[in-house]
């Protein structure tokens, strides 16, 4: 009896110290399944950067030239001449809004915001402001209206050259190129195209 006594002991020792084996590996792998998550996770987070690194070189796109067309005609007495300085009132760019701005150019012409989609795929860009009237190819004398269909001729932004557009506002107007400092602390920008008369205010 004693010895049937202490194999039973022996045993309840034995499943105690496997039922404490088990619980520990049973945390080890919740452990894991935790971490991986975590792992998951913050995979998933470096993705979120990408993206707006992705959206923020979309609207870099959108920026200036080393050279100003030739082939627009030369604004008459604008109200903001060559080499004058006016404050920016336009957010088409990160850090352009409120920054300092010497003015490049001033043209007459007619100045479209228009919808299109882009030739690179993606979606559909609605009320892109600027496209001047020297921007659409094949345009005539006379200029397009609302509703007009057209074809680009610009490069501000990645996919624009070449995509179908919808006119959607036309304005007969002094329109400037602009050299500036974004406000952010961002790089310089030089002969940005275009900004309209409204967008700009007189220091």
């Amino acid at each position: 009896m004693r010895r049937i006594g202490k194999g039973l002991a022996a045993a309840a020792v034995l499943a105690v110290v496997l039922a404490g084996c088990g619980a520990k590996n049973g945390g080890h792998e919740a452990m894991n399944v935790e971490n991986h998550g975590a792992a998951s996770n913050a995979e998933g987070n470096t993705a979120a950067p990408g993206g707006e690194a992705a959206n923020s070189a979309h609207e870099g796109m959108h920026h200036g030239s080393d050279e100003l067309p030739d082939d627009m005609v030369a604004a008459q007495n604008p109200a903001f001449p060559v080499g004058s300085r006016a404050k920016l009132q336009a957010g088409h760019m990160p850090g352009m809004e409120g920054a300092e701005a010497t003015i490049a150019g001033a043209y007459a012409t007619t100045v479209y915001s228009v919808s299109y989609t882009p030739t690179t795929g993606g979606e559909r860009v609605t009320n892109h402001e600027w496209v001047v009237h020297e921007e659409i190819d094949g345009a005539g004398s006379e200029p397009y209206k609302p509703g007009d269909e057209v074809v680009l001729d610009a490069e501000h932004m990645a996919g624009m050259d070449g995509a179908v557009a919808t006119i959607d506002t036309a304005e007969q107007t002094t329109v400037y190129a602009v050299d500036y400092v974004p406000v952010d602390g961002g790089e310089p920008v030089k002969n940005h195209r275009w900004v309209t008369e409204s967008e700009l205010k007189a220091e």
